[in-house]
């Protein structure tokens, strides 16, 4: 197990380029599989999840090739011999368990192939991810599930899927991907009203009609697909992750002198900046770039009545839930006070106890509510050792301990590598000092 041991008080300053979108990677990489041609991908970031899922399409016989030679950047992929008896193994099994992103195969397998096998998938310790709308999507188009008791999984099958109309339960974003690329090679049309419609799907979607597919209400949560019987190659770009410039900015305003954000795909970011400005963050923007300047102080708003602002993640296009972490951290050092209300997952302001024992005054209300009471910096936090539970508070506690007084150590580090790529190095390139061990 690394961790990173981390030196505070350190300012940064400069320009930090956000790497390709995690999310999108994920969903974008596993529609491959839709097709027996070519499809390149490019801007691919070089994070533990994706590596991943690449080595897991290798190993079910995906011919994986990069210009670059190495892992980043851009990947063609061709799914024209795949290992179907590997696909039922318990080799195959056991890693798709390691790894929450092997759930997006699930659609495209059954969609070309007619079935799937899959088991309760790993990720973020954040709480209860349930997959029902991605099985009731299935089922509504036909799929039959069995469950194996004495291997723990479900074997999904269909010899012909056929397109129906669909409300989903929840506006799931994997649970969107999925039935999407299911329903590509379905017999008539499928209709899916509460689809999730944030950028990724978007780009999703856009990648899969440049394949061939045929669907329409792009950007909306009312998806028209019309079934084709085959698809073809492809290129596509990534966008930048929107969550990794909304930590960024987190940075920038905790311990920055002066930052510049380059090429975020303004456009895309939805919320998150107006929603750090909320806190009292300056941002301006300059063409398609970001640039945070020092800020000694900042202040919370209030809502036109007076009362306390309350941050609340939602469906897109609402708040992100993968940011309210970072706010947090942030609001530490604000002037105000500020409800943060984490509605998706009960779990995940657990973190917040650990920036307690830094000296944050936080209040925990419940698994979905806490407050935070701005320090106005006249209180620094303390170095402490931690341990990331997750992605999202792992890079939460890591701007922490950048702000801190003293040297922290952040263990567990794997789970901030899920998601962010080289992140001491391009950090301490601004002026940070973390090292990892």
């Amino acid at each position: 197990m690394s961790a990173f041991i981390i030196e505070g008080g350190h300012p940064l300053k400069g320009t930090i380029t956000p790497q390709g979108a995690k999310n999108e990677a994920l969903e974008v990489i596993c529609a491959t599989l839709l097709t027996s041609e070519p499809v390149t991908i490019s801007n691919i970031p070089n994070i533990r999840d994706v590596n991943n899922l690449i080595q897991l399409l290798k190993d079910i016989g995906v011919k994986v090739t990069s210009p670059s030679g190495s892992l980043g950047g851009v990947f063609t992929f061709q799914a024209s011999n795949l290992n179907l008896s590997y696909l039922e193994s318990d080799e195959f099994v056991q890693k798709c368990a390691a790894l929450r992103g092997s759930v997006l195969m699930i659609g495209p397998l059954l969609a070309r192939m007619g079935k799937a096998i899959i088991t309760k998938p790993g990720g973020d310790k954040i709480g209860r991810r349930r997959l029902d709308t991605h099985f009731l999507g299935f089922k509504a188009l036909g799929a039959r599930f069995h469950h194996i008791a004495d291997r723990n999984v479900y074997e999904i099958g269909a010899r012909q899927l056929k397109g129906t109309y669909m409300l989903l339960d929840e506006a799931s974003v994997t649970g969107t991907a999925n039935i999407i690329m299911a329903a590509v090679f379905a017999q008539g049309t499928t209709t899916i009203y509460n689809a999730a419609c944030e950028p990724y799907i978007q780009q999703l979607c856009n990648m899969l009609n440049g394949m061939g597919a045929q669907i329409e209400g792009i950007g909306s949560n009312l998806l028209t697909i019309q079934g084709v019987q085959q698809l073809h190659g492809t290129t596509h770009h990534i966008l930048p992750d929107m969550i990794e410039v909304g930590s960024f900015i987190g940075m920038a305003a905790m311990v920055g002198e002066g930052i510049r954000i380059k090429n975020v795909s303004l456009q895309h970011l939805g919320l998150i900046p107006d929603t750090f400005r909320r806190l009292g963050v300056k941002i301006d923007v300059e063409g398609d770039d970001l640039i945070i300047p020092q800020q000694k102080h900042y202040v919370v708003d209030s809502f036109i009545d007076g009362t306390i602002m309350t941050l609340a993640d939602a469906p897109w296009p609402g708040l992100t839930p993968d940011l309210l972490s970072v706010l947090i951290v942030v609001a530490t050092q604000a002037r105000g006070s500020v409800l943060i209300h984490q509605k998706m997952f009960e779990s995940r302001l657990f973190f917040v106890d650990k920036l307690i024992d830094m000296g944050a005054q936080i209040i925990l209300c419940d698994p979905h509510r806490a407050v935070v009471v701005g320090h106005d910096r006249k209180l620094k936090l303390r170095a402490q050792r931690m341990s990331s539970p997750d992605i999202r508070a792992g890079i939460a506690l890591l701007i922490a301990a950048m702000s801190a007084k003293g040297s922290s150590r952040i263990d567990n580090i794997e789970q901030i590598d899920r998601g962010y790529e080289n992140i001491e190095k391009r950090l301490n390139a601004l002026g940070a000092h973390i090292e990892r061990v």
